[in-house]
């Protein structure tokens, strides 16, 4: 097996990444920062983000797999304590019935945008989000095409998918969606809405075949964030938000249910 770590840089995930080489090592498998079957993140879900974007071009490709150097996180399904036994699957030594992971794949947001300056694109795991840097964001939003409202006086829009729907989007009063579901969620940043400026003011979802354009309306300096990434933008003509043609694969060693991890997150 061609595997690769990437961990988040302090030293008990270094620890542990030094821990998991000696583990993978004595399984007979090969360390590979080009082409890995299955990337080992340990750290948080930051980490798992930056592995994310780190292998963006072999998507399709790689299985990942969290190991979370606190309490479990929604990318995480290993402790820290628990290496030796995510190895020992890895290896195919555990129970019979469960010899081969179980591959669950998540939709992604892919991004279009154009600027003055030249056009690029982006996929994100989690979010995208837009904010003002020198005050309000000005901005038309058009669903399918079709103006749906004119976003004025608020921060930004976030729009994310759904593994990210319990991320910035829960904290703007976004759905949480099971990220099996092929959609992504618009939510609005602090609107303003009164006799002058209205918007819908409550988050919406569209499914896989709709797609949302985000367009500058003012000569503003922007913020835009594709997960953990920042990106300054003093241009910006639109930025076209759809679910992308590829998904993120995990490898599930053991069953771990999303809606468990909402109620340990949340409720536990």
């Amino acid at each position: 097996m061609r595997y690769y770590v990437q961990d988040r840089g302090d030293q008990l995930s270094i620890d542990l990444s030094q821990q998991f080489h000696a583990l993978a090592k004595e399984e007979g498998f090969k360390l590979d920062a080009e082409s890995p079957e299955i990337v080992i993140s340990i750290g948080g879900d930051g980490t798992m983000l930056q592995a994310f974007h780190n292998f963006i071009d072999r998507i399709p490709d790689i299985a990942f797999v969290g190991v979370h150097t606190g309490h479990l996180g929604f990318y995480a399904d290993w402790k820290k304590e628990e290496l030796r036994e995510l190895v020992r699957l890895m290896s195919g030594k555990g129970d019979p019935e469960r010899l081969k992971p179980r591959i669950v794949q998540y939709p992604l947001l892919e991004l279009e945008i154009r600027k003055k300056s030249g056009n690029s694109s982006y996929i994100a795991l989690n979010e995208f989000t837009l904010k003002g840097v020198d005050g309000t964001v000005v901005a038309q939003v058009d669903i399918n095409d079709v103006t749906f409202e004119m976003f004025r006086g608020g921060d930004g829009i976030c729009v994310s998918t759904p593994s990210g729907s319990t991320a910035y989007n829960k904290a703007l009063g976004g759905a949480m969606v099971h990220p099996t579901i092929e959609a992504i969620q618009i939510a609005e940043i602090a609107s303003i809405n009164n006799r002058v400026y209205r918007t819908l003011g409550s988050p919406v979802i569209l499914p896989k075949h709709h797609h949302c354009d985000i367009f500058s309306r003012k000569d503003q300096r922007l913020l835009m964030t594709i997960d953990h990434v920042n990106v300054m933008v003093e241009d910006l003509i639109s930025v076209r938000c759809q679910v992308s043609s590829h998904k993120v694969s995990f490898a599930r060693f053991r069953p771990y249910p999303f809606w468990n991890r909402v109620r340990t997150a949340f409720l536990d």
